[in-house]
């Protein structure tokens, strides 16, 4: 049996289950400091005899092997959980191999074996929540380089009838800055389940995720894109990207049916939990070669 956590911003998700990704039981932890959160993660977890462990954590992270600082949240606006290493804490506790990556670099995993992107050799995973992040797969494999992709930060043209400043306290009005759900709920002056029925909310979103689209389509040109995230339960969302990414390519790339490729997760809400999972199915293969 296989433990994962999805380690979030607000919760913890953590589950057991087997290889293929099968969940058998689950729970939901608060994220409120390592010392409270941690300690109900790990006596789920005793609970059940695990073969290995699947994190899929919030970031930044280092997931480089061969760092000092692998296994650890490092520049995390949380400031409790700043540089706190999440793959020691579940070492001290369980002696099984632990594998260790990004919550959304899980959730394009995920995807990719049993969800929207199965049978496909790559994909793209985005969330647009109270972050933007993203992961992808590339020829079956977790796109990871100097570190894993921070494609929530890129840059975009600001709408020329938007003068909100931005959310992102590094970068200001890049795509996380203008398109997360704190810079929603910033600009226009309420949560965005309170704003659903105001169009130029949605149209103003896809207009940037549409942007920020364009620039991974012509830089990864994957195979299939997934949207998930609180943000995008709103499936005006979906509607504005449409519109707004043709004018964009103009042209030029020749993009397949936008209703087909760009798409809500095939596994819903457990398409983290679920490649966390796999990761640790992963981690125990890994062990078992060496």
């Amino acid at each position: 049996m296989y433990g994962a956590i999805e380690a979030g911003g607000t919760k913890f998700v953590c589950a057991v289950g087997n290889e293929s990704g099968k969940i058998m039981d689950r729970i939901k932890i608060p994220t409120t400091v390592p010392e409270e959160t941690m300690a109900e993660v790990i006596s789920f977890f005793k609970k059940y005899e695990l073969t290995a462990i699947g994190i899929g954590s919030f970031g930044p992270v280092d997931v480089n092997p061969e760092s000092e600082a692998y296994g650890m949240i490092t520049s995390t606006p949380k400031l409790a959980w700043r540089n706190y290493s999440i793959v020691q804490a579940m070492k001290d506790a369980f002696s099984v191999p632990i594998g260790f990556n990004t919550d959304v670099n899980a959730a394009a995993l995920g995807e990719a074996v049993n969800g929207a992107a199965k049978g496909l050799e790559s994909c793209l995973y985005i969330t647009v929540g109270t972050g933007i992040g993203a992961g992808a797969v590339v020829q079956g494999q977790l796109l990871q380089g100097l570190s894993h992709p921070e494609m929530g930060h890129i840059l975009v043209r600001r709408h020329p009838q938007d003068g909100y400043q931005g959310k992102c306290p590094y970068h200001g009005d890049c795509l996380e800055g203008l398109a997360a759900g704190p810079a929603i709920e910033d600009r226009w002056g309420r949560k965005g389940i309170d704003l659903v029925d105001q169009q130029e909310v949605w149209d103003l979103e896809g207009y940037y995720i549409a942007q920020a689209l364009m620039q991974y389509i012509l830089i990864l040109s994957p195979k299939k894109i997934i949207l998930g995230g609180g943000v995008m339960h709103q499936k005006q969302v979906l509607s504005s990207i449409y519109k707004y990414l043709p004018k964009l390519d103009n042209g030029y790339v020749t993009l397949p049916e936008l209703s087909e490729y760009i798409v809500s997760p095939g596994l819903g809400d457990d398409a983290g939990i679920t490649g966390s999972l796999l990761l640790a199915h992963q981690a125990y293969a890994d062990a078992i070669q060496h």
